[in-house]
């Protein structure tokens, strides 16, 4: 099936159905794929089209920009909908800006992918003031209040799957290096500390994080990050990163250094380009997903909020609150099944 096709019946349960190697440790409870009711009234109803504002970072490739073409093409197959996208920046007070030239075009709801959550967690609130409801997707916003719905992908998931394949590859023994994404974001919290507690739990003090350093989900600085870290540790056994594509420049600055063979890598989010690699053999091992088709269906939520309306899958008649896309391993043993699914 098509990348985005992941529609309105799999919303509630969004497990791409493959096994996930390393994931027979349970995850802590309430990190698991939740719902929740909204509180806050929807959007009202209406017999024409509706209007989305959509706005999400820049990119021309990877994951964020298969958000957004996600969200384009969903809007154009729904027929009912009128998209308004902003050309994405990758500057949170910009982006605030492009937000609030977007509001003034009166959509009837606002899909919202904030560069930073804290930063535009304002002209959220504005909108949401405004009676604009806003789909928060994949960043949660700093107030829970901001936005009338919000998806998410379970980026502690992530960590966690991740954690526990690192323990089962190492045998619980060895120097691991983790490749963070930006700084201070709930999405490299997340996907940093479940990762240490699943290597915790599983061995204790076995595995040693020897360096830790952010490089803001692009290539180019983890890059630079990675040949820092190589030059300063002689002894690694694994890297852990945040991001596929980050992972490119990772993979660049180890076998530029020829230590390819010391070691093994993994990245998260599913691009192609990591899929290629995993299944090809050699140092890129696993990834760690949940689809940027969220942002499709991000915009079916956002028109069923804009017309008072809920799942056809719920009795209860609107969108749940907040939904969160459970996140799976790819290995060389399961990445045939899923390779369409690469961005």
């Amino acid at each position: 099936m098509p990348l985005k096709r992941l529609v309105a019946p799999l919303f509630l349960s969004l497990a791409l159905g493959v096994a996930a190697c390393g994931g027979d440790e349970e995850e802590p409870a309430g990190t698991n794929a939740e719902t929740d009711s909204a509180a806050t009234p929807s959007g009202g109803g209406s017999d024409g089209p509706v209007k989305i504002a959509f706005s999400a970072p820049g990119a021309d490739h990877g994951w964020m920009a298969a958000i957004t073409d996600n969200a384009r093409q969903e809007a154009e197959e729904l027929g009912d909908v009128e998209l308004l996208a902003a050309e994405g920046v990758t500057d949170s007070a910009a982006q605030a800006d492009q937000v609030e030239t977007l509001l003034g075009q009166d959509p009837d709801v606002l899909v919202l992918l904030p560069n930073e959550g804290d930063a535009l967690t304002p002209v959220a609130q504005k909108a949401t003031e405004a009676g604009i409801p806003v789909v928060a997707v994949d960043r949660e916003l700093a107030e829970p209040g901001a936005a009338r719905a919000t998806i998410t992908g379970d980026n502690y998931g992530i960590g966690w799957q991740a954690g526990n394949y690192f323990a089962d590859e190492l045998k619980c023994q060895g120097n691991v290096v983790e490749i963070q994404g930006i700084a201070g974001i709930a999405v490299t919290e997340d996907r940093s500390q479940g990762f240490r507690d699943a290597i915790k739990r599983r061995c204790q003090d076995g595995i040693a994080i020897v360096a830790s350093q952010p490089a803001d989900f692009v290539p180019d600085k983890g890059l630079s990050v990675m040949e820092n870290i190589l030059q300063a540790e002689k002894q690694i056994d694994a890297v852990y990163t945040h991001d596929d594509d980050m992972a490119e420049g990772v993979v660049a600055a180890i076998e530029n250094a020829n230590r390819q063979d010391e070691m093994f890598l993994t990245g998260a989010g599913g691009s192609k380009a990591a899929m290629d690699r995993i299944k090809a053999g050699g140092l890129y091992r696993a990834t760690f997903l949940y689809n940027p088709s969220m942002s499709a269906s991000a915009i079916r939520m956002a028109r069923l909020i804009a017309r008072g309306e809920g799942f056809e899958e719920l009795t209860e008649p609107e969108v749940p609150s907040h939904i969160t896309v459970p996140a799976t391993t790819v290995t060389k043993d399961n990445v045939e099944a899923v390779q369409e699914l690469g961005f």
